[in-house]
């Protein structure tokens, strides 16, 4: 059992599928077959259900678990080594849903400390709790509840979430609408998994309703210039839509004490952060989230 085949295991664990971890790893399919057939008899234990599509079954998921950490926290020592041994103070991973939510914490960091690398990732919120205790990245920075078993957490702020609506929109004359109001408006949001995603459809279940969803995007930064457009109306949080430029829109409070989203920083409680790590968590968690707080209508 060497690290390589448990790299290659890793992958196999997250993809599902052979031939696309393969081609992730840019090795033949036959000898990741071999490489995983290896580890399981070296386990004496099946890591993966074959009955049809690839599966990780309840054995897999468990040294999974093991593996990450492990992996983890050699990387981890690789780091803190260099870090000992050099004038540099290394590099800092953040992980976030989106990055607007951080801009202004982040162009403060890079002025305050230029010599430290940053590494942005995107990660649903789904996968930040597993790269966070598998020491993936150091930071995470989530707008939905994620699980917290093993992580240390720190509140930035509440964001209160209203509708974005067309200028010539027949409610965007309102000081504020219900979810009833909405009900049979088409709705453009991101897709199933991202928190804005997860808000609507709440908000509705909660009414017994069905959004009307017409436009589902990956380009979350697009969604105001297709409401703008006039293909539909959407969630949009107040943070969001103050760094609404190119895509005017009228921004109305929902009457309902559920829409708004709390932003959690999130790392690994156990886990040793570096240097860099500590500065970024400093500097996020003291920035000045007041003014998340305090929409400015349209």
């Amino acid at each position: 059992m060497d690290l390589n085949s448990l790299q290659q295991f890793l992958t196999v664990a997250r993809l599902e599928h052979l031939s696309q971890a393969a081609d992730e790893l840019r090795i033949a399919q036959p000898s990741l077959s071999r490489t995983i057939a290896r580890l399981e008899g070296e386990l004496g234990v099946p890591l993966f259900d074959r009955g049809g599509r690839l599966r990780l079954n309840d054995r897999g998921r468990l040294f999974r678990d093991h593996v990450e950490r492990a992996l983890g926290e050699l990387d981890a020592g690789r780091r803190a080594l260099a870090e000992s041994t050099g004038d540099s103070l290394g590099t800092v991973r953040l992980a976030s849903e989106t990055f607007l939510t951080v801009t202004g914490p982040l162009a403060a960091f890079k002025k305050a400390h230029p010599s430290i690398e940053i590494e942005l990732q995107w990660s649903p919120a789904d996968d930040m709790a597993r790269r966070l205790r598998a020491q993936e990245v150091d930071l995470c920075i989530a707008s939905q509840p994620i699980p917290t078993e093993g992580l240390a957490s720190a509140h930035l702020f509440d964001d209160a979430v209203g509708v974005g609506v067309p200028l010539d929109h027949p409610l965007a004359g309102r000081r504020s609408v219900s979810i009833d109001d909405l009900a049979d408006q088409p709705f453009v949001t991101a897709r199933r998994g991202h928190w804005l995603r997860r808000l609507l459809d709440r908000l509705f279940a909660a009414r017994e309703l069905t959004p009307k969803i017409v436009c589902e995007s990956d380009e979350h930064s697009a969604i105001a210039d297709l409401i703008s457009a006039g293909l539909g109306i959407g969630l949009v949080p107040a943070i969001a839509q103050r760094a609404v430029t190119r895509a005017p829109l009228t921004w109305i409070p929902v009457d309902s004490a559920d829409c708004r989203r709390r932003v959690t920083l999130h790392w690994g409680a156990d886990s040793h952060l570096s240097t860099a790590a500590r500065l970024m968590r400093t500097t996020i968690d003291s920035w000045d989230w007041a003014v998340a707080d305090a929409p400015q209508m349209r």
